[in-house]
């Protein structure tokens, strides 16, 4: 599969693409919270006004790409938490309405798939389009059934993408689980904090994936995923995904790991550099956007510029002084579901 175009709101200025020009946002606190742009000229004021965030930035990272565009075959969409928040707002409802009459609104936005069925819509769209909500395997998830179609000769063009954002309620439960920093911490920071937990992000990340092309940012090569794995099990994952594209560890130009920050947790991305890509260079990126069940689509949409040769002023990316061809990104969502994307040339 073929990234041939991409879109991302998210915690930095991508939408302008100027943080691939040396602009940068560092983020305080726990919560990293997207840059929205003006949707002047993307969606329609009157349905704006409607709309809940998660389905508003997934819009507007998405509608971009496909409006206009009668090839697109399907529309993938993975989301674990997207929505969340205005199931909330709709269940309160229920209480302050006493099970009267209620809004219609939040309900119609309080499940992952609106924002697929949104997208199909408003480009008119009537293929196959679903939403995969498998927690932290969520985009893997998307990424193998957008592969499984094209294998199939089922679809040629599809509109794959991922939406999270971060519900205050939601965070409060994880709050009391542990999961993120008790401290103020920077993003500048974040990865040497040394202490448990990490900070919450959100965002969207949209891409065109086809068939073949001539004119691409980067190819995707294989993806792979496990839950709850020994790391023997993990490492043997990584060699076997490498042999079946007839790769060497040492065939690998670059990597991007999903550091968080979290003590109790990181140490699956240092065992893994260490014992099989020594001397290669590590990069990460959720110390720019935080932490989020579908976030390595992020990590994606940062491997696709570096892998097109766009992305050498990205902070935190260290390229190893020659032409990337084959890259690895390795992610786990709180240690238990793990994910692989290897992207080439």
């Amino acid at each position: 599969m073929y990234i041939t175009a991409l879109k991302t709101i998210s915690p930095q200025p991508t939408y302008d693409e100027s943080f691939f020009e040396g602009n940068h946002i560092v983020h305080s606190g726990n919560k990293y919270r997207v840059t929205e742009p003006d949707y002047t000229g993307i969606i329609n004021p009157g349905l704006l006004r409607r709309m809940g965030k998660s389905i508003r930035i997934g819009i507007g990272a998405g509608i971009p790409l496909i409006r206009n565009r009668k090839d697109i075959d399907a529309i993938i969409i993975a989301s674990s938490e997207g929505g969340q928040e205005e199931s909330i707002k709709f269940l309160n409802q229920i209480l302050d309405y006493n099970e009267g009459p209620l809004t219609p609104t939040n309900f119609i936005q309080s499940n992952p798939n609106a924002l697929a069925g949104t997208l199909a819509l408003m480009s008119q769209n009537n293929c196959y389009n679903i939403t995969h909500v498998h927690k932290g395997n969520a985009f893997e998830c998307s990424l193998t059934d957008a592969s499984l179609l094209i294998e199939e000769g089922k679809a040629k063009t599809i509109l794959v993408g991922n939406v999270e954002e971060i519900s205050d309620y939601n965070f409060n439960i994880e709050v009391l689980a542990g999961k993120y920093k008790e401290k103020e911490t920077s993003s500048e920071n974040l990865l040497l904090s040394g202490t448990p937990g990490t900070v919450c992000g959100e965002g969207s990340c949209m891409f065109i994936l086809e068939a073949s092309s001539k004119d691409y940012f980067a190819r995707i090569g294989g993806i792979e995923q496990i839950t709850f794995p020994t790391e023997e099990e993990l490492h043997d994952l990584v060699r076997n995904m490498l042999a079946k594209n007839n790769l060497n560890p040492t065939d690998i130009d670059a990597i991007i790991l999903g550091y968080n920050g979290d003590s109790r947790t990181d140490f699956w991305y240092n065992n893994l550099s260490r014992r099989i890509f020594p001397g290669q260079p590590v990069n990460t990126y959720k110390n720019l956007v935080g932490e989020f069940p579908s976030s390595i689509a992020f990590a994606v949409y940062l491997g696709a510029w570096v892998i097109s040769g766009k992305g050498s002023r990205v902070t935190g990316i260290t390229l190893p002084g020659k032409p990337i061809r084959n890259l690895l990104i390795y992610n786990h969502y709180y240690g238990e579901q793990h994910g692989l994307i290897l992207m080439s040339t």
